[in-house]
């Protein structure tokens, strides 16, 4: 088999870029993509490049507490054998608890390392098959009603085959919004809103009732994560599908939204998993339960964007891509990776590993820890 590969050196890396313009959600406005990146260095000339963008509001981490955490990482995972996947991630959990952001920038880099290794592109290491089309969604901040109807206008005649609408402030003015939006794109584009944990439960109830009439493909977190008991009743009384996002963070989490019947879709995403390893995991739940997901991001750039394009692959049931934030970024700092062709057509690299890397003058650009 040859000679054992080993970690040789971590690098974690600061990432700052401006957006184009502000992102806002229900939780706050979003200005820059504020990300961690890791690469992990092996003595046998691979390296594996990982990314998570840790989100204050939604993990309880940034990027200066992941600059921290992840020193600990690389104390314990130096000099190992970074193949051994499942002994790493259950390292860095005992390590110390949550902290999935930071986990997951590292759970990628070294699935990254394993699939070059193998010679495989990612996607075909886990398991996967490139043979459905991922198609990305687009979002409309959430905003004055006029504002948000001719954005949505806009994402429309780009060509994009669904809108995504932010929305959880106020449930009446939040009808208005839709209503506003339906009046500007028609009625035949799909539309899925998210809401951010925004509404109380009544709320919730009486504005996913009202949103009946103007088609809505599902809803993302109505209500609080941690009054998932009445994630139930939400999901019974909505015309609207419901969709859990931070409420289901791990597969402990997916199992429990499984065994309440709490929603009829599950959006995974690696920052709030902790990475790979966990949410294959959650997919099998899903499989196994029949409840189909959407793969979603925060601000990562198409670093990990593209990781996030190979893991959806790994099984049909992943069917809803939410992948436009990296569009929003001033500058784009990746070399390789995933594409974005017209219509939000997204196609995945067929190089070993990852396929995507920082470009090296933005390194060189960027602040270090060793």
């Amino acid at each position: 088999m040859g000679q054992e590969i080993k970690i040789q050196r971590i690098d974690i890396y600061r990432l700052f870029i401006p957006l184009k313009e502000p992102f806002v959600i229900s939780l706050g406005p979003v200005y820059n993509a504020e990300n961690i990146v890791v690469l992990i260095h092996t003595d046998q000339a691979i390296t594996g490049f990982g990314e998570c963008s840790p989100f204050m509001s939604i993990n309880g981490e940034s990027a200066g507490t992941g600059m921290v955490v992840g020193n600990y990482f690389t104390k314990a995972l130096t000099g190992k054998n970074p193949l051994l996947i499942e002994e790493h991630i259950d390292a860095m959990d005992k390590i110390i608890y949550g902290n999935s952001s930071i986990k997951s920038a590292f759970d990628m880099a070294l699935y990254d390392i394993a699939a070059q290794h193998a010679g495989l592109p990612l996607y075909k290491f886990l398991g996967g098959k490139n043979n459905k089309t991922i198609v990305t969604d687009y979002t409309v901040s959430i905003g004055d009603p006029a504002k948000m109807a001719l954005d949505a206008l806009k994402i429309k005649e780009e060509g994009y085959p669904a809108i995504k609408v932010k929305l959880g402030k106020t449930g009446e003015i939040d009808v208005l919004r839709i209503k506003a939006i339906r009046e500007a794109v028609g009625n035949k584009i799909p539309l899925r809103i998210d809401a951010n944990q925004g509404w109380t439960v009544e709320e919730a109830i009486t504005t996913l009732k009202a949103l009946a009439q103007f088609d809505i493909q599902h809803c993302e977190e109505p209500i609080a994560r941690w009054a998932f008991m009445e994630l139930p009743r939400v999901r019974k009384e909505s015309p609207v599908a419901i969709m859990s996002d931070e409420s289901c963070g791990d597969e402990h989490d997916a199992e429990r939204l499984i065994q309440l019947g709490a929603c009829d879709y599950m959006n995974i995403n690696l920052g709030k998993s902790g990475g790979i390893f966990k949410a294959l995991k959650m997919v099998k739940l899903a499989e196994a339960a029949n409840i189909h997901l959407q793969v979603g991001a925060f601000m990562e750039s198409r670093l990990a964007m593209t990781a996030f394009a190979h893991f959806s692959l790994c099984s049909p049931i992943i069917e809803h891509y939410d992948f436009d934030t990296s569009l929003m970024f001033s500058e784009d700092p990746v070399s390789g990776g995933i594409i974005y062709k017209k219509n939000g057509v997204i196609d995945v690299p067929e190089t070993p590993g990852l396929g995507a890397h920082i470009d090296e003058k933005w390194l060189k650009r960027m602040e270090k820890m060793v």
